[in-house]
């Protein structure tokens, strides 16, 4: 049965007949039952977008069907028809889980626009959790080593609160993904999760960035422009790096978490707003406390429920699991047959150190499987970890110098790119060329900036 498709329940054959002129006349595919029976019989084999029942039946009454249907997981929108009703019994409805409550004698009208809106509004919540599904599978947390496992045990707690939340961690072992994994478990996972990167942003953009600027409040302000705080109203913001925060910016965050409240940059105007804060270091926010570049207060107002993300060399027995992960993701996104990693060469990964972590290993499998044209990868296959004076036998696998250099050139990239946290203009910095020439050759080699 269509989701389009609407079952009513009356025991008077004229009300049946009514509606299924009325609401077919609209295009809705109608069913009709005489008894709340009837109606527990046809839901057994075919969904209904929406159902109209009747309160008052013979055999069991409408309230009783309502309650049948939603213990064996009926999620059908159902609008109460009733020529008796009051405010218990509408009451009871809800509570049951009805869409909505319509008296006789029926408005036709209005029962169309009822039906319209229950089915409109279920086709969103269904919609909406197969997002929910989607999303929950992309920030899902890989891994079944015990440092995981309480990982996600943690999120499971945390999540459904509004409390704030620091994650620390070294960079590259999945703090942004623990942030998403929790919005997407709370109960602001309907709105935006709204993210900024203070070490991303220069210095005297970032206050801007975060709360928004007023027209002409500085050189090229040309119109207002809202601030992260103000996206995220309702919502969750995440801030990556608050170690690289400058000390104006630390105050007004201050002063944000205490009051809820902000002015946009050259703007008297107040703007308040409800945002949980989940922010991110990858640095020791104590040694910067002690050094004057971290204000206490501030930390004391973020760290109200702690995370730590543990390196990846110490959960190595999640590397099999994440190759494989890994292996599959891109192997599907590229339309690639999936690589079988033998025993050597996951032995070989499990014994590196990962100084990138997570996103090094999830880089060098993309690599494997975009580069190498081999089924089987032994360490012969894998990309070269760490220095070494000689080239790595799989350097000669390319048949031209262009494509042997430009996958030396992909390798070295990603791997600075690893190193910086994915910041394109340190890792540019590190490389000793220049932004925009690092970016075009981004480009040419098929890599992404967030890599």
């Amino acid at each position: 049965m269509n989701p389009n498709s609407v079952l009513i329940v009356d025991d008077e054959p004229g009300i049946r007949e009514t509606l299924r002129d009325v609401l077919e006349d609209e295009g809705y595919e109608v069913v009709s039952a005489g008894s709340g029976e009837e109606c527990l019989k046809l839901t057994e084999s075919d969904h209904f977008g929406c159902i109209l029942l009747d309160v008052w039946l013979p055999g069991i009454d409408g309230l009783e069907t309502l309650a049948k249907l939603r213990e064996r997981g009926d999620e059908s929108a159902v609008v109460m028809i009733s020529g008796h009703g009051n405010i218990e019994t509408a009451v009871n409805a809800t509570k049951l889980g009805a869409f909505d409550f319509i008296e006789k004698p029926l408005s036709l009208e209005k029962t169309v626009l009822t039906v319209r809106n229950a089915i409109r509004q279920q086709e969103l919540e269904r919609l909406t959790s197969s997002l929910s599904e989607k999303i929950g599978q992309e920030y899902e947390m890989v891994g079944e080593s015990v440092a995981m496992r309480a990982l996600r045990k943690q999120i499971a707690i945390v999540a459904p609160t509004d409390g704030r939340v620091l994650i620390s961690g070294e960079s590259g072992t999945g703090k942004e993904l623990v942030a998403r994994a929790i919005h997407a478990a709370s109960k602001r996972s309907r709105l935006p999760f709204v993210e900024i990167n203070s070490a991303a942003i220069p210095e005297e953009l970032v206050e801007s960035e975060l709360f928004g600027h007023a027209k002409g409040a500085f050189s090229g302000a040309t119109k207002a422009k809202k601030g992260k705080f103000e996206l995220a109203d309702g919502a969750t913001l995440f801030l990556d790096e608050i170690g690289d925060m400058s000390p104006t910016v630390q105050a007004k965050m201050l002063r944000v978490l205490e009051e809820q409240r902000f002015e946009p940059v050259g703007s008297n105007t107040p703007v308040n707003v409800d945002v949980r804060v989940i922010s991110a270091t990858n640095q020791r926010l104590d040694d910067l406390i002690e050094s004057g570049k971290f204000r206490s207060d501030l930390f004391y107002r973020l760290n109200v429920i702690p995370f730590q993300v543990p390196p990846l060399r110490d959960r190595t027995e999640d590397i099999p699991v994440l190759t494989e992960y890994f292996n599959k993701k891109y192997s599907r996104e590229y339309g690639k047959r999936s690589k079988v990693f033998t025993d050597d060469a996951l032995e070989t990964m499990m014994n590196y150190s990962w100084p990138g972590n997570v996103r090094e290993l999830r880089n060098t499998v993309e690599r494997v499987v975009i580069m190498n044209r081999k089924r089987n990868i032994t360490p012969v296959e894998l990309p070269r970890f760490g220095p070494a004076d000689e080239p790595s036998a799989s350097s000669y696998r390319f048949p031209s110098f262009k494509e042997a250099t430009d996958a030396y050139q992909r390798e070295f990239i990603l791997h600075k790119l690893a190193e910086t946290d994915g910041n394109v203009t340190k890792a540019a910095e590190s490389m000793g060329v220049d932004r925009s020439h690092l970016y075009r050759r981004m480009k040419s080699l098929g890599i992404q900036a967030r890599e």
